[in-house]
């Protein structure tokens, strides 16, 4: 049995309303989710159904009303602001639907961001930041500035920064969302590539075609889920 990387347990969210006396809003209601180390889960379903709040959950972006996450191991309610942010560094990347690249940098330099953070020495994250942007096939454009690049460029230079630090797990919310079709399923492949390859992802999409390459789909409605099913099996292990 592989290592549990993730483990949402009862997990609740509600935010409170600017107007005093008004009651909060329930975003995510009562989940319970494990993810594997290797699993690929997409999170899906209808606009506010709480698939991205619960994915700000997952990731130590925000923290549980009720209930708790462990991420790989850590019950993030327990983390100060600063161990919440060192946590993310080291053990999350994030993948976003806006690629939010630095436009003064360059694409390496933008890989090299959070390995900077973290402490890595000069020589070594610009040695992994050129490894990472020939692994997503820009190892071409190292050089290159965010607007001298195609969207979707941009997206694989955020897919090589949040893989910087050698994270446990990679989210990513609607990946695909600013990227045409055919720039999308480049993505996709790329998105398969890393699952291949030992990566732990959970993505929060729309796109049927995302969610389709996934191995694991998760459905949610009215922030809770109502369907978990295995796919397509993880190598190793049985569903």
């Amino acid at each position: 049995m592989t290592a549990v990387v993730l483990d949402a347990e009862q997990v609740e969210r509600t935010y409170a309303q600017a107007e005093r006396g008004a009651r909060g809003v329930t975003a995510v209601r009562g989940v319970s989710l494990r993810v594997h180390a290797g699993e690929y889960v997409a999170l899906v379903g209808p606009s506010g159904c709480g698939k991205s709040t619960m994915l700000n959950l997952l990731g130590a972006i925000d923290v549980p009303t009720a209930g708790r996450v462990l991420l790989d191991g850590i019950d993030v309610r327990t983390l100060g602001d600063r161990e919440a942010t060192r946590l993310r560094l080291e053990r999350v990347g994030f993948v976003f639907q806006r690629f939010y690249l630095m436009p003064t940098l360059t694409a390496a330099e933008n890989v090299e961001l959070p390995m900077a953070e973290a402490g890595v020495a000069r020589r070594e994250r610009a040695s992994r930041a050129r490894e990472l942007l020939g692994y997503v096939g820009l190892g071409d454009r190292a050089d290159h500035r965010p607007a001298q690049l195609s969207g979707g460029e941009q997206q694989r230079v955020a897919i090589a920064r949040a893989l910087a630090n050698r994270p446990a797990l990679v989210l990513a919310d609607e990946p695909t969302g600013e990227l045409d079709a055919a720039t999308g399923d480049d993505i996709i492949a790329l998105f398969e590539r890393l699952n291949a390859d030992g990566t732990t992802l959970v993505v929060v999409t729309h796109d049927e075609r995302l969610a389709t390459a996934a191995r694991r789909v998760v459905h949610m409605k009215d922030g809770r889920i109502v369907d978990d099913r295995v796919v397509r099996p993880l190598l190793g292990r049985t569903a």
